[in-house]
């Protein structure tokens, strides 16, 4: 009934709407380089993709708030009077979280009924819970007329993480879902969040995704660990340096100085950010001559980076990037996301997909012993509403 260019809303979604629904879709997100730089003042080349979170919202006659999960046949039921962070269940802290946000800003918030459902694979590294964040701003903004404009509501989500999901995370996973745009990636500077658009030339490539299967339970506490460790070394800088206030800021020089005197571990961290934002520069002059063989060698480099330096890679990640090194049809691959698990981003020759899905699926089950969930993404707009 309502489409979403050439997709449509999800059907188990239906039986939850009605003539005063609300339906938003807020997606998932690739980034093509530039991992762990955002909460470091960094840049960060997201884009948005094809796999979106979707929220039918319904507004109420009281102050009840019932939140249903399509995907896990599970639902949550509070008071607007009552929201906060549920011990039991995670799912609902993302729409909690935002709904926190909104009443915080004195936004008069009715009840309402909130269905979600979701196509963006769980702990892929594609940000299924950024994705729902937003998509509930949309859904709020649309049914209480806030009108907020998608910054405020991209930092209300990364607000909604930190405080009911417990995790510490950059900006750059909201910014992307909200403000992605078709076929382009997003230079973002995660300092002063000005952005630009880079043409990214997709002609004769794809984005494939390969999904190692893994969930590491430590992703997201090594995530503030590595956190903290950057902070640590911007510490040791400042006692000489007191002016400089992130990675951003730093050289090299200054952590041969300052840091690696000190402690080898954080001289590690920081360089590898310190490397990853100009890296992440170049390769956008990469784009720009529309260089595609440069830009997928920084790839590589990244995940060399990622693997050795900052250490949140693991075996089956760095088993999936040594397996298409070699492939001509493979420009350019690394661990995407946090870390720990979740999925290889890869740039391959269109021609070449068939062969390369089969040929690492196999080697992946003879080495892990686990069969591999692949993903071919395409760039997209971000959240919107498809229904108001």
């Amino acid at each position: 009934l309502f489409m979403l260019h050439t997709k449509s809303v999800p059907a188990g979604l239906a039986a939850f709407i009605t003539n005063n629904s609300i339906v938003v879709s807020s997606p998932g997100r690739i980034n093509l380089i530039g991992e762990h730089t955002d909460y470091n003042d960094g840049f960060v080349l997201p884009a948005s993709i094809d796999k979106a979170a979707f929220i039918a919202i319904t507004p109420r006659t009281d102050n009840s708030i019932h939140l249903h999960s399509i995907d896990m046949n599970d639902s949550y039921t509070t008071t607007v009077d009552a929201v906060q962070k549920s011990d039991a269940e995670s799912w609902p802290n993302y729409m909690l979280g935002i709904t926190a946000q909104f009443i915080k800003a004195g936004v008069k918030m009715p009840g309402f009924d909130a269905a979600l459902t979701s196509d963006i694979p769980v702990g892929a590294g594609l940000s299924s819970s950024a994705a729902i964040a937003c998509a509930m701003a949309l859904a709020l903004n649309e049914i209480t007329a806030a009108g907020f404009d998608k910054l405020t509501m991209v930092k209300m989500a990364q607000k909604a993480e930190h405080e009911f999901a417990g995790v510490n995370c950059g900006i750059m996973d909201m910014f992307a879902s909200m403000f992605g745009k078709h076929e382009h990636v997003i230079r973002l500077d995660c300092r002063s969040l000005e952005y630009s658009y880079k043409p990214f030339k997709m002609d004769g490539f794809k984005v494939v995704l390969f999904d190692s299967g893994v969930k590491h339970s430590l992703a997201s506490s090594e995530y503030n660990v590595r956190r903290m460790q950057c902070e640590a070394g911007i510490a040791m800088i400042q006692k000489q340096h007191p002016e400089i206030k992130s990675l951003r800021e730093v050289t090299v020089d200054l952590l041969d100085k300052y840091v690696l005197p000190e402690d080898k571990i954080i001289y590690q961290r920081c360089k590898y950010v310190v490397e990853e934002n100009e890296r992440l520069l170049q390769a956008c002059e990469d784009l720009e001559a529309g260089n595609m063989i440069a830009f997928g060698k920084k790839m590589f480099a990244t995940h060399e980076g990622l693997s050795k330096m900052y250490e949140v890679s693991c075996s089956e990640l760095d088993f999936l990037v040594d397996a298409v090194k070699n492939n001509p049809a493979v420009t350019g691959a690394r661990m995407m996301g946090g870390g720990f698990g979740g999925c290889t981003i890869n740039l391959v020759n269109e021609d070449g997909i068939e062969q390369l899905i089969q040929d690492v699926s196999t080697a992946y089950k003879n080495k892990m012993q686990k069969d591999l969930a692949y993903y071919v993404v395409s760039i997209t707009d971000g959240g919107m509403v498809i229904k108001a």
